[in-house]
C-alpha cells in the first residue's frame, strides 16, 4: 500500500496529520457512500460523503455530511452565509475539485473552498472521508480534518434522513 498513496495521503503525511488508511473493493461499481460502509464494515454514523455546492453568488461550497443523510440546501446555504446553495452537475465535478464521483475528498482540491462537516462529527473521535480516488478511504480526527481545510461545523442535514 504504501506505493499506492493518494494526494490526499501524502498531504496528511506531510502535514504529519495521524490517520488509517483503507481500501474496498469497487468492481461491482458500487460507490455510493452507503455501500462503502457497507464494504469496509464500518458504522454509517462514521463514514462521510463529501459535497460539493454553487451559491447564488457562483462560489463553490463543500460540506462534508454522514454517508446515509441528504443535506439541508436551506440549512447548508445558512451555514455558508448565502441566499442558496444548489449540487453542482456531476460532469463538474472534475473541473471544480480535481476528483471524480465517488473519490471527492474535502482534502486536497484544485482550490481551497469554504467547507463545512455536519455538526454530528462532534461527537466522533474520528471519522472517514475519502481518499482522494475511488476504493480507497482515509480515517482521522474531525478537528484534524477541520484543521486542515480550515472548515467549521454546522447542523446541516436534512431531518429524518436515517
Amino acid at each position: 500500500m504504501a506505493n499506492n498513496k493518494t494526494n490526499v495521503m501524502r498531504i496528511l503525511d506531510k502535514a504529519h496529520i495521524s490517520h488509517k488508511e483503507y481500501t474496498y473493493d469497487h468492481s461491482d461499481g458500487k460507490i455510493d457512500g452507503v455501500a462503502v460502509a457497507q464494504k469496509m464494515g464500518q458504522p454509517l454514523e462514521q463514514v462521510f460523503k463529501t459535497l460539493v455546492t454553487k451559491g447564488t453568488g457562483r462560489d463553490y461550497y463543500v460540506f462534508v455530511i454522514p454517508v446515509a443523510k441528504e443535506l439541508d440546501l436551506k440549512a447548508a446555504a445558512r451555514a455558508v452565509g448565502q441566499k442558496a446553495v444548489e449540487m453542482i452537475p456531476v460532469s463538474d465535478l472534475l473541473k471544480v475539485t480535481g476528483y471524480i464521483r465517488g473519490g471527492c475528498s474535502p482534502i486536497g482540491m484544485k482550490r481551497a473552498y469554504p467547507t463545512v462537516l455536519d455538526s454530528a462529527c462532534e461527537a466522533l473521535p474520528t471519522l472517514i472521508v475519502s481518499g482522494g480516488k475511488i476504493g480507497y478511504q482515509i480515517e482521522l480526527s474531525p478537528r484534524d480534518l477541520m484543521a486542515l481545510t480550515g472548515a467549521k461545523t454546522a447542523p446541516i442535514t436534512a431531518p429524518g434522513t436515517d
